[in-house]
């Protein structure tokens, strides 16, 4: 642990020294706004930034000053300087994966981001991790959205994301540690809560109610086979919900998401299904205290454990989710912020049954940059009880 507050202790004196550094984000130079705007603190969206979003990455009835490139043709939108952004992660960390040793995770994210308004009502919104974990991961997010169809409130997104984006964004979060329920996947099925190909259509009323529903290949945003197909099989999945704001300081949502896949082994072949369902909750008060509730029932039936099995599992259940709490004590404009993070899972197939607490404090220094420090305890069936210790750097510019 010497070495660990040996590299806390440098990362802060680092810091302090670049704490007048200013640098800004694609959306925030293109609007000449403050990241401020949008998130408190970065990455976290703030109900604005949802908002900005979700109109195609514009704010309400305005545009950036002299946006498109005048060409003298009314049917060619051309932006007049591309927006590009990045993330820059590094971290060191102690005893991950119950592995006693320190690493220097520098860089652990390198991501290139690019979103705007390439028409009236339609925009796109892409990401590529030039570096992830020491490799180049490719793109995750990449969709075109059509905003306002029909002149209601009514959107249409193509492309890949997470199908857990409509209840809590994995990306923004504040914690390293991750909302591990909507990453566990089930035997050797592909289903998960996290990326996948598909279409995605978001209807929101007046009265607070928000309507979404999806429909993908199932089968995450692996390569295309030497057909040049990216679902493996005939089979797409579907998932709703709903949610609604209660005064200005509640959201109540259900959510669903059921489907099917083929899946092999090397001595047996089952098309297995899925059903997940659970409710969600966010409560806030003023901009001070969030506090976001998760919880996900899953059925898997006709299930193979692993591609060395050929014993089909006829039903297995798994349950999980996570409470997280945010404290910022002077809202947007908070320097030193704090979050909780508890993770559980309980299945049938107890190697995937873990709980974890995770205590998390951290300090913007500038409006994209932010220092921080967390711990992690986990009782974990697979690894067994430890703690992990990390600390972090990411900056957005």
């Amino acid at each position: 642990m010497r070495n660990l507050a040996l590299v806390i202790i440098v990362v802060c004196i680092f810091l302090e020294a670049y704490s007048e550094a200013s640098a800004i984000p694609a959306f925030a130079r293109q609007y000449r706004l403050s990241c401020q705007t949008c998130h408190a603190p970065v990455p976290k969206l703030k109900p604005y930034g949802d908002e900005f979003a979700a109109n195609g990455f514009k704010f309400k009835d305005s545009e950036a000053p002299r946006y498109f490139v005048e060409t003298g043709d009314s049917q060619l939108s051309l932006m007049r300087e591309f927006p590009i952004g990045f993330r820059f992660d590094l971290n060191a960390a102690y005893n991950t994966a119950n592995q006693k040793k320190g690493d220097f995770a520098t860089p652990y994210v390198l991501k290139i981001l690019s979103g705007g308004t390439i028409a009236p009502d339609i925009a796109y919104y892409f990401y590529f991790f030039f570096s992830e974990r020491g490799e180049v991961a490719g793109i995750e997010d990449a969709y075109i959205m059509f905003n306002d169809l029909f002149n209601i409130n009514l959107d249409l997104y193509v492309g890949q994301y997470q199908i857990s984006d409509p209840l809590f964004k994995r990306e923004l979060r504040l914690t390293f540690a991750d909302y591990n329920i909507y990453k566990t996947k089930v035997g050797i099925a592909k289903a998960n809560l996290a990326y996948d190909r598909g279409v995605m259509l978001t209807f929101g009323l007046e009265t607070g109610t928000d309507v979404v529903l999806q429909v993908g290949n199932g089968n995450g945003i692996s390569p295309a086979n030497e057909a040049r197909l990216f679902d493996k099989d005939k089979y797409k999945n579907v998932s709703a919900r709903i949610s609604q704001d209660i005064g200005e300081f509640a959201r109540i949502g259900a959510f669903s998401y059921f489907g099917k896949e083929s899946v092999n082994s090397n001595f047996t072949r089952s098309n297995q299904e899925f059903t997940i369902f659970g409710p969600d909750l966010t409560l806030s008060y003023s901009d001070i205290l969030e506090l976001n509730l998760q919880y996900l029932f899953r059925t898997d039936k006709n299930t193979l454990r692993n591609s060395a099995s050929s014993a089909i599992d006829k039903e297995v259940k798994t349950d999980g989710g996570f409470a997280e709490l945010i404290f910022t004590p002077k809202g947007d404009n908070s320097g030193p912020y704090g979050a909780v993070l508890l993770n559980y899972i309980n299945s049938d197939y107890k190697e995937l049954n873990e709980k974890s607490l995770t205590l998390h404090a951290g300090h913007a220094i500038r409006r994209n940059l932010r220092l921080f420090t967390e711990y992690t305890y986990t009782d974990s069936e697979e690894l067994g009880k430890f703690g992990k210790a990390v600390v972090g750097i990411m900056a957005g510019f």
